[in-house]
């Protein structure tokens, strides 16, 4: 368990629960939202795992100019809030601005930290000044021993609700890879970590203007970090991921979660003796 477990809700993070954050990469429409929302209820709820529905207005760091983001905050904002009304869930998003934070607190109840902006100290700042729980992405190019230094920033920045994630780190070129002592690491920090399992099996500017990815290693990296002590999983799930318009390659889909996510809770449980 975390030393510092996180209220959201009437669930703790970090705490003998297993907590999944989970939905689309993009937003592409609200039926995608809708249908993927209410299917993750559905399995989280039978399983009895904590979720937090997932998914971007912008996507800012594409690999090509003309790669799709999504449809901005304005309406993207609009149409997550529908889906927590709707399914009464809460909602995790990223924002790539300071001017971002505030608006974005609105809606979201974690404002999540890209990996490539996890150094960006205004960033970091903006978010924390929110007081909502911000999940600080590891970026592919650090240390897990450097996230110590990000999480101050939120600290500082008067926030203690944080979390942080691993996602995997540069291999060689357009390639990721993870090293599991990264977790055991982060959790030294007193916070909650989660794992990525999604983008971590991304293969970042393999497809030259697009980054593409192997969804078949997915389970393995997540019941990997089960076993390693990761408090939260984060997955992109779509109902059809081959037809998705962003990160594709790597997301899991909707029919194939019930069954990874079974398999996960249940080593979470065996690692920290539940049941």
């Amino acid at each position: 368990m975390s030393k510092h477990r996180i209220k959201l809700r009437d669930f703790e993070i970090g705490g003998d629960k297993l907590t999944i954050l989970a939905g689309p990469c993009a937003i592409e429409s609200q039926e995608i939202l809708d249908e993927t929302a209410q299917g993750l209820k559905e399995i989280t709820k039978e399983l009895d795992i904590n979720f937090v529905f997932k998914s971007s207005f912008d996507k800012a760091n594409r690999s090509s100019l003309t790669s799709f983001r999504g449809p901005g905050m304005e309406k993207g904002l609009k149409m997550l809030q529908q889906v927590k009304e709707k399914y009464d869930l809460p909602i995790v998003t990223d924002i790539h601005e300071p001017s971002q934070a505030k608006e974005v607190a609105k809606v979201a109840d974690i404002i999540q930290i890209p990996a490539f902006l996890c150094r960006q100290t205004d960033l970091l700042v903006s978010a924390g000044k929110t007081d909502k729980i911000i999940n600080i992405k590891k970026g592919q190019f650090l240390a897990p021993e450097q996230m110590k230094s990000l999480i101050k920033k939120v600290e500082d920045a008067g926030n203690k609700n944080i979390m942080v994630t691993d996602r995997g780190t540069t291999f060689g070129y357009n390639n990721l890879v993870v090293d599991f002592r990264g977790i055991p690491i982060m959790r030294e920090f007193g916070y909650p970590v989660v794992f990525d399992a999604t983008h971590s099996v991304q293969l970042p500017g393999a497809n030259g203007t697009s980054s593409g990815g192997d969804r078949r290693f997915v389970p393995t990296l997540a019941k990997s970090a089960m076993a390693s002590g990761a408090d939260v999983l984060f997955f992109e799930i779509h109902p059809e991921p081959d037809k998705a318009l962003c990160d594709g390659a790597n997301m899991v889909a909707l029919k194939d979660a019930k069954e990874l996510f079974d398999i996960c809770n249940k080593i979470f449980k065996l690692v920290r003796g539940l049941d």
